[in-house]
C-alpha cells in the first residue's frame, strides 16, 4: 500500500528564493500544456508530450521537470474528467459545470511539482537531499522528520516525491510502498463504528469518542470566518487563510487520534472494523440549517479513511454495512421504531425494553450487520471452491 511521508525543508533565503522560482516556473510550464490541452482536446500523457515538449522546454524548463510538468497536466485533465463524468461539478447544462469546461485548467504559481530521483536525491544518513532548480542543483538542504519517518523513507521509499510550498513552509512529500500484513480471520466478530457529530466514533465495545471539542473549534472558526469575510481587507483575507489551515490540520490530527485507538481495540481482540457506507449521506439526510452547517463540515469521510488504511497495514478486514435503521434498531431483539428514541442520546426498545446509549446500541447493530455479511460473502466462495470445474 502507498503511504505519504511529509518533512520540513530547513533553507537559507537563497535556496528558498530559488525553489519559488522553480515552482513558479513549472507552473508557468504546466499552464502552457493546459492550454494546449484544452484547445486541441489532447489529453493522454504520451500524445500531451509530444505536442508540448518543445513549447515547454522553450520556457527554460530541463528535460525531466519538463516531463512532469506535463504530466502534471495530463494527470488534471483526467482528473476533471471523472469527476465531471461522475457528476460532482453538477449535471450537464448547469451553470457551474458549463464555468468549469469553457476555460483550460488553470496551475497556481505555487502549486506543488513532482520529481522524480533524477531531479531530486535523498541522503537520508545525512538528512539531507538535493534539488534541481532553475539555478542548478541545490544540494546539501537539510530536512526534520521523526525517526520512524526516517525509518519508512529508508526502508520504503520509491517514485516520486512532491515540492510543496505550504504556510510560509517548504515541505517534500514522499511516497512510501509498504507491504500490508496478512489479514487475519475476523473469528471474535467484528468491531462496529458508529461515525456521528456529538460523539465523532462509538465503538460497539462501548467506547466514545466525543466531538464536543471539535465542534466548539469548528463553531469558533465559522464565527470568526463570518466577521473576516465582511471585512474583506487584504489582511482579513490573509487570517481567513490561516484560521482554515488551522482547523484543518486540528480535523486531522483527531481523526488520526481516534482512528488509531479504534484499529488498535480491533487488532488488540482479534475482530475486524465494520463501518457504515455513508455514500452520499448529505444528498439523504433532510435536516434543519444549524444541523446542516456541522453536518457539511464534519470529516466523517475522511476519519472512515484513516481507519481503512490503518487497519490494512495491521491486516485488519475492513466492511461496510447498510446504515439504515441501524439508529431506530434494537441490538438485542431487532424491533425497529422511531420511538425507540426518546431523545438524541437514549435508546429505549418500545417492545422488549432493552436500554442503552444510542450511538453504543447503533454500533452493535452495526457489528451484527457485518458478521451476518461475512457470513454469507464467505460462505458463498468456499461453495465455489468446492465446486468442481465442468469440463468442456
Amino acid at each position: 500500500m502507498k503511504l505519504v511521508v511529509q518533512v520540513k525543508l530547513l533553507l537559507d533565503a537563497a535556496t528558498a528564493s530559488a525553489l519559488r522560482e522553480t515552482l513558479t516556473l513549472c507552473n508557468q510550464a504546466a499552464n502552457c500544456a493546459s492550454r494546449a490541452a484544452f484547445t486541441t482536446g489532447i489529453i493522454g500523457k504520451q500524445a500531451l508530450q509530444r505536442l508540448t515538449y518543445t513549447a515547454v522546454k522553450q520556457l527554460g524548463v530541463s528535460a525531466q521537470p519538463a516531463l512532469h510538468c506535463i504530466r502534471k497536466t495530463a494527470g488534471a485533465y483526467a482528473t476533471l474528467k471523472a469527476n465531471l463524468a461522475a457528476g460532482n461539478y453538477g449535471p450537464a447544462g448547469s451553470k457551474r459545470r458549463e464555468r468549469v469546461e469553457a476555460e483550460p485548467i488553470r496551475f497556481r504559481k505555487d502549486a506543488a511539482q513532482p520529481f522524480d530521483d533524477r531531479c531530486l536525491s535523498w541522503q537520508l544518513d545525512a538528512r539531507t537531499v538535493s534539488i534541481w532548480t532553475v539555478h542548478g542543483r541545490a544540494r546539501n538542504i537539510p530536512f526534520d522528520c521523526s525517526a520512524e519517518q526516517a525509518k519508512m523513507l529508508t526502508d520504503h521509499r520509491r517514485g516520486e516525491s512532491d515540492l510543496v510550498y505550504r504556510g510560509g513552509h517548504w515541505y517534500l512529500y514522499a511516497t512510501c510502498e509498504v507491504p500490508e500484513a496478512e489479514p487475519i480471520t475476523p473469528s471474535a466478530g467484528f468491531v462496529g463504528v458508529d461515525l456521528g457529530i456529538v460523539n465523532i466514533a462509538t465503538t460497539s465495545g462501548g467506547a466514545r469518542y466525543a466531538g464536543k471539542q471539535l465542534n466548539q473549534v469548528r463553531h469558533c472558526n465559522r464565527r470568526i470566518r463570518q466577521r473576516l469575510q465582511r471585512k474583506g481587507t487584504k489582511s482579513s483575507k490573509r487570517l481567513l487563510r490561516k484560521v482554515s489551515g488551522r482547523e484543518k490540520r486540528f480535523a486531522a490530527d483527531t481523526n488520526h487520534r481516534v482512528s488509531k485507538m479504534i484499529v488498535t481495540e480491533a487488532q488488540r481482540t482479534s475482530r475486524g472494523i465494520a463501518l457504515e457506507d455513508l455514500g452520499g449521506i448529505r444528498e439523504r439526510v433532510r435536516l434543519r440549517k444549524p444541523q446542516r452547517v456541522t453536518l457539511h463540515s464534519w470529516s466523517f469521510a475522511q476519519l472512515g479513511t484513516y481507519i481503512a488504511y490503518k487497519a490494512r497495514r495491521a491486516g485488519i478486514p475492513v466492511t461496510y454495512v447498510d446504515p439504515r435503521y441501524t439508529s431506530q434498531q434494537c441490538s438485542g431483539c431487532g424491533h425497529v421504531s422511531k420511538k425507540n428514541r426518546p431523545n438524541q442520546a437514549s435508546f429505549v426498545c418500545t417492545s422488549c425494553g432493552f436500554a442503552e446509549h444510542a450511538d453504543v446500541n447503533a454500533a452493535r447493530n452495526i457489528a451484527a450487520r457485518a458478521v451476518a455479511g461475512w457470513a454469507v460473502s464467505h460462505a458463498a466462495d468456499d461453495a465455489a471452491e468446492s465446486t468442481p470445474a465442468r469440463r468442456g
